[in-house]
C-alpha cells in the first residue's frame, strides 16, 4: 500500500469537494477493511501524533528578572548600588527594598498562564472507533492516521476531521467551532470548494459532538492540520497586545527617566562647576533629586488599584485573568461579540405558533416552562384555544427530548434542541409531559433521517383508535398534507408565505400534522407516510436574544460603545437578532465577503457593519485586526473554540463562564461566570472607574513627587541649605504611598461615568489639563516647604529643626491635597469629605500617627536626624496647609468655570 504525501497547511486538499472514491484513493485507503497495522504505524511515524504541540513558556526565574524591564527601576537601581557604595545604608536598603518589593508584586500578579493551546488539545477525543485489516479497534484518538475509518456513534466527540463515508441520522453539533445553534444535519454528498465550514455537511470535524445517529468517516487530517488545530496555530500565533495602560505607563516611564536624567545631570554640573559645592555633597543631592522625582510606588499602587478593581468585578460575576484587563475594559470602544452563547441564551425557543385561522406569539426564552400565548398582543388562555392543543399535543408526543429541573443551574435539555423548544412550547400550552404520555401512548416511530426529513410517531388512546403525528420540514410535511386542522382544504401559498415570513424573521420554521389510522394498527412503516395529513400548524423557532442584553447593548451605545455581532450562523438568522438587539442589521456581511474584501475595504467595513455573518475563526481575526488598525480598543467576546484566536488578538477578550469551552476560556482576559452581556457593561463601567482611580493616584504622587524635587533644585541653583535630605524624602514617599496614594483605589464613581464617551486610545496618559495640575500643585508645594524651612532658620532653629518641620510641611501638604484630588474637578464636598470614603479617613490618620513618631521618638530622630517641633511651628504648617487647600480648591472651581470635567 502507497504512503500518502503529507499535506501541508498550504496545500490541504479540499475533501469536502472530492467524490468518496477519488478521497479513499488518495489516500490508499479502503472503506471496508481500513489501513494494515503496519501502514498505520508507518503513517504515524510520518505524519506524527493527532495531538497538538505543546506551548513553549517562560520559566519562574525568566518571569522574574522581566518585572525589572523598567526605565524608573534602571534608575532606581542604579541610585541604590551607588548609595550604597557611598555607605549609605539606610537610603540604599529603602530604595532597593522599594524595588524588589514591587518586582515581588508584579510576578505574582502576572501568573497568566497561556493554557489555550492545553485546552484545544483537550477537546480532541480521547479514544476512537477504528477499523484496521477489517476489525474494530478501540484505540488512543492520538494514534490515528490519515487513511484511517473512524466509527461514529450518537454521543460521541469526533477524534479527527473526518470524510464522512456512510451515514444514518447523523446530525453534530457544531456550536464550538462555527457558532451554529442547532445540529447539523450530515450526508455524504461533495460540496463546493469554496464552502464555509458550516456549510461542508460531508465533513465531522475534530472536537464536534454527535448529536443522533451514526456514520463512518475517511481521516483526512490530524493534529495540527485538523481546523481543530488551525484555530490552536492561530491562537499561538496571536501576539498578546500591550493593554492601553501598559503602553501609556511604559511610556511615561521613558519620559519621566529621561527628564531625571537630564534635570539631574545638570543639577551636578551646575551645583560642582558654578556652585563650587564639592563632589560628594551634590552627588548625595542628585541622588536625594532622582529619588524625590521618581514616583517608585505608582507601580505597586497601580497594581493594588488593578486588584482592588478585580475584586469589585468578582463581586459582579466578571473574573480577571490578568490584571490589567481591569482598566483595558474602561479604555474599549468596539466590542466585537460571538452571537449563540452570548447574546443569545443558546437555547431554542418557540416564538410563533402559525395555525389555520391565526397566528400567536410566544412569550419565554429558553427551556423554562414560563410564559405565555398572545394574539394581536393580547395574551389568551392556551386551554380555550383547540387548535393551538392539537398541535401542542403534537409536539409534546413526537417528541424524544426531556427536560429536567435542577435547583443550582435550573432547566435543563436532555435531545436535540429543536425538540427541547416543541416540549417547552407543550408545558407552556398547559400540557404534562406524563399525563400525556400516558393518555396517548407510543407504539411505533420513524425516527427523523435527511433522506426524509420528518419524524412520525404511532399512538393510540387506549380505546382502540389509533394516529400517526408528524413533525418535520415544512416543505416536506406540506407535501403530505391534504387539510388543515379547521377542515379546509390545504391553501399551500398562504401557508408558504406565512413561512417566508417567518423565515425573514430569522426563524427555522417546523411544520407539525396528524392521520388517523385503522383501529388496532401497531406498526408503523414509511409506506404509511402518504398524502392524507391533517396540518396542525407550524412553528417559528429562533435562538433568542437575552432579555438583559438588549438592554445591555443600548447601555453601552448610551456609553459611546460601539457593538458588533460576529457570528457563524446563517446571515438571516444573525440579521433577526441583530435588529432585535438594536443593531444596524441591514448591511449584514458574510464571512465569504469579509474573505473577499483587500485590507483598505475590510477597515472601512469593519466600521460601517454591525452584524457579520458565516465568520470563520480567521475572519474573527481580520475583522479584530481591522478595527484596530483603524485606532479602535476591541474587546472580543464568545464561547466557542471558534472564538479564542480573536480573544486573544484583541485588547479584551470576554469569555462565557458557565457554557464556554476552556478554550475560549483560557485565550480570554475576563470570565464571565454568569455568561450574561449585561455584566461587561458593569465591568466597563467598573474599568472606568479603576482608570480614574490610577489616574488620581498620578495626580497625586506626581505633584507632591515635583514638590520635593522642586525644593532640592530651588536649594541648589539659588545656593540655599537643602531643607529635605534624601532619607527624609525616601521618608515622605514611603509612607505617603503606602497610606494616601493606596486610599484612591477606594474612590466611588465620579459621576456620570457612563454617560461620557471613551477615551481616545492615543489619548496621553498626562493630558494639558492634567499637567498644568500637577504643575500648579508643585509649585505650591514648593513655596510651603521653603516658607516653613526659611521661616524655622530666621527664627533661631537649628538646620535639624528645620528639615523637621519642611518635611512636616510636605506631608501636612500632600495630606489636604489628597481631599483635593478625590475629584477631578469637583468641589472636595461633593461628597462627605471624611465618610465619602472611609479608608481615606483612617489612612489619613494612621499618616498622622507616624508623622508624630518621625517628629518625636527617639530612634526615628537618631536614624532620620529629625528634632522634636514646638506648637508654633505646628500653628504655620496647618495654616499653610490650609492655604494651600483653599489654592487647589480654587484652581478647581476656574476648571469648573470653563467646563472641565475630567483630566
Amino acid at each position: 500500500m502507497t504512503t500518502p504525501q503529507p499535506a501541508t497547511a498550504t496545500d490541504t486538499p479540499a475533501w469536502h469537494a472530492r467524490p468518496l472514491g477519488e478521497a479513499l484513493r488518495n489516500l490508499s485507503t479502503n472503506a471496508s477493511t481500513g489501513l494494515s497495522r503496519h501502514e498505520a504505524a508507518r503513517r504515524l511515524e510520518r505524519y506524527g501524533r493527532n495531538s497538538l504541540p505543546a506551548p513553549r513558556q517562560r520559566g519562574p526565574w525568566l518571569r522574574f528578572v522581566l518585572q525589572f524591564q523598567n526605565p524608573l527601576l534602571y534608575v532606581l537601581l542604579a541610585a541604590g548600588l551607588i548609595t550604597l557604595a557611598l555607605e549609605d545604608y539606610v537610603d540604599a536598603g529603602v530604595i532597593v527594598g522599594v524595588v524588589l518589593i514591587n518586582a515581588a508584586i508584579g510576578f505574582v500578579q502576572e501568573g497568566r498562564a497561556h493554557k489555550a493551546l492545553e485546552a484545544v488539545r483537550a477537546m480532541l477525543a480521547s479514544h476512537a472507533t477504528v477499523l484496521r485489516e477489517g476489525e474494530r479497534h478501540e484505540i488512543d484518538a492520538s494514534l490515528l492516521v490519515p487513511g484511517d475509518i473512524v466509527l461514529l456513534e450518537s454521543g460521541a466527540r469526533v477524534p479527527a476531521d473526518l470524510r464522512l463515508l456512510r451515514v444514518r441520522n447523523l446530525r453534530i453539533n457544531e456550536a464550538a467551532l462555527t457558532g451554529e445553534s442547532l445540529p447539523v444535519d450530515k450526508d455524504t454528498q461533495a460540496v463546493s470548494d469554496a464552502a464555509p465550514i458550516g456549510d461542508r455537511t460531508c465533513m465531522a470535524h475534530a472536537g464536534t459532538v454527535v448529536s443522533a445517529g451514526q456514520a463512518s468517516g475517511l481521516v483526512v487530517a490530524t493534529g495540527q492540520q485538523t481546523q481543530m488545530g488551525r484555530i490552536g496555530a492561530l491562537v499561538g500565533e496571536v501576539q498578546a497586545l500591550a493593554t492601553p495602560l501598559t503602553r501609556r505607563l511604559d511610556q511615561f516611564a521613558r519620559q519621566i527617566t529621561l527628564f531625571v536624567l537630564a534635570v539631574g545631570l545638570i543639577t551636578f554640573l551646575y551645583g560642582h562647576f558654578v556652585r563650587d559645592m564639592p563632589a560628594l555633597d551634590i552627588f548625595l543631592a542628585v541622588v536625594g533629586l532622582a529619588v524625590a522625582a521618581i514616583p517608585e510606588g505608582l507601580p505597586a499602587v497601580v497594581t493594588i488599584v488593578l486588584a482592588i478593581g478585580t475584586r469589585v468585578m468578582a463581586l459582579h460575576h466578571a473574573i480577571v485573568r490578568r490584571l490589567p484587563a481591569v482598566e483595558t475594559l474602561g479604555s474599549v470602544t468596539v466590542i466585537c461579540s460571538d452571537k449563540t452563547g452570548t447574546l443569545t441564551r443558546n437555547e431554542m425557543t418557540a416564538v410563533r405558533v402559525m395555525l389555520p385561522t391565526h397566528t400567536l406569539e410566544v412569550s419565554g426564552a429558553g427551556y423554562a416552562p414560563e410564559g405565555g400565548f398572545h394574539r394581536d398582543s393580547v395574551a389568551l388562555d392556551p386551554a380555550q384555544d383547540e387548535a393551538l392543543q392539537g398541535l401542542a399535543h403534537c409536539a409534546l408526543l413526537c417528541n424524544d427530548a426531556q427536560l429536567k429541573h435542577d435547583a443550582a443551574v435550573g432547566w435543563q435539555l436532555v435531545g436535540d434542541p429543536t425538540e427541547g423548544a416543541l416540549l417547552t412550547l407543550a408545558c407552556k400550552a398547559g400540557l404534562g409531559t406524563l399525563e400525556a404520555a400516558a393518555a396517548a401512548p407510543r407504539v411505533d416511530e420513524i425516527p427523523f433521517e435527511s433522506e426524509h426529513r420528518f419524524m412520525a410517531t404511532l399512538h393510540h388512546d387506549h380505546a382502540g383508535h389509533a394516529f400517526v403525528l408528524l413533525k418535520g420540514a415544512p416543505e416536506r410535511v406540506l407535501d403530505l398534507c391534504v387539510q388543515d386542522a379547521g377542515g379546509k382544504p390545504l391553501d399551500r401559498a398562504t401557508w408558504e408565505a406565512r413561512m417566508e415570513d417567518a423565515a425573514g424573521a430569522g426563524q427555522r420554521v417546523l411544520a407539525l400534522a396528524s392521520c388517523d389510522m385503522p383501529a388496532g394498527t401497531t406498526a408503523l412503516a414509511m409506506a404509511d407516510i402518504s398524502r392524507r395529513f391533517t396540518l396542525l400548524g407550524l412553528v417559528g423557532l429562533i435562538d433568542p436574544p437575552r432579555e438583559e442584553t438588549i438592554a445591555a447593548v443600548a447601555d453601552c451605545r448610551r456609553a459611546g460603545l460601539r457593538v458588533k455581532m460576529i457570528t457563524g450562523d446563517h446571515v438571516v438568522t444573525a440579521a433577526a437578532i441583530g435588529r432585535q438587539l438594536g443593531l444596524n442589521a441591514d448591511r449584514a456581511l458574510t464571512g465569504e465577503a469579509v474573505a473577499a474584501l483587500d485590507e483598505r475595504a475590510l477597515r472601512r467595513a469593519a466600521l460601517e457593519t454591525d452584524v457579520f455573518a458565516r465568520a470563520a475563526p480567521e475572519h474573527k481575526l481580520r475583522l479584530v485586526a481591522a478595527l484596530q488598525a483603524q485606532g479602535e480598543l476591541v474587546a472580543m467576546t464568545g464561547d466557542g473554540v471558534n472564538d479564542a484566536p480573536a480573544l486573544k488578538a484583541a485588547d479584551i477578550g470576554v469569555a462565557m463562564g458557565r457554557k464556554g469551552t476552556d478554550a475560549a476560556r483560557e485565550a480570554a482576559d475576563l470570565v464571565l461566570t454568569d455568561d450574561n452581556f449585561a455584566t461587561i457593561a458593569r465591568a466597563v463601567r467598573e474599568g472606568r472607574v479603576v482608570f480614574d482611580n490610577i489616574k488620581k493616584s498620578l495626580l497625586f504622587m506626581l505633584p507632591t513627587n515635583g514638590g520635593e524635587a522642586g525644593v532640592i533644585l530651588l536649594a541648589v541653583f539659588a545656593g540655599l541649605a537643602l531643607p529635605v535630605t534624601a532619607g527624609q524624602i525616601l521618608w515622605v514617599n514611603t509612607v505617603t504611598a503606602v497610606t494616601l496614594a493606596l486610599t484612591l483605589a477606594f474612590e466611588p464613581a465620579e459621576p456620570g461615568v457612563m454617560r461620557r464617551p471613551p477615551r481616545q486610545p492615543s489619548e496621553p496618559l498626562i493630558t494639558r489639563v492634567l499637567a498644568a495640575r500637577i504643575a500648579y500643585v508643585s509649585l505650591l508645594m514648593i513655596g510651603v516647604t521653603f516658607a516653613v524651612f526659611e521661616w524655622e532658620i530666621a527664627r533661631g532653629s537649628s538646620v535639624q529643626v528645620a528639615r523637621t518641620a519642611a518635611v512636616n510641611m510636605l506631608v501636612i501638604g500632600e495630606l489636604v491635597y489628597l481631599f483635593n484630588v478625590r475629584h477631578f474637578t469637583a468641589h472636595a464636598f461633593t461628597r462627605n469629605l471624611l465618610t465619602g470614603n472611609p479608608v481615606a479617613f483612617w489612612m489619613s490618620a494612621l499618616l498622622i500617627v507616624f508623622q508624630l513618631l518621625f517628629t518625636y521618638a527617639p530612634p526615628m530622630q537618631q536614624v532620620f536626624h529629625t528634632a522634636a517641633l514646638d506648637a508654633v511651628s505646628w500653628l504655620i504648617i496647618l495654616a499653610l496647609g490650609l492655604g494651600k487647600f483653599l489654592a487647589v480648591e480654587a484652581e478647581k472651581a476656574v476648571l469648573r468655570a470653563l467646563q472641565v470635567r475630567s483630566m
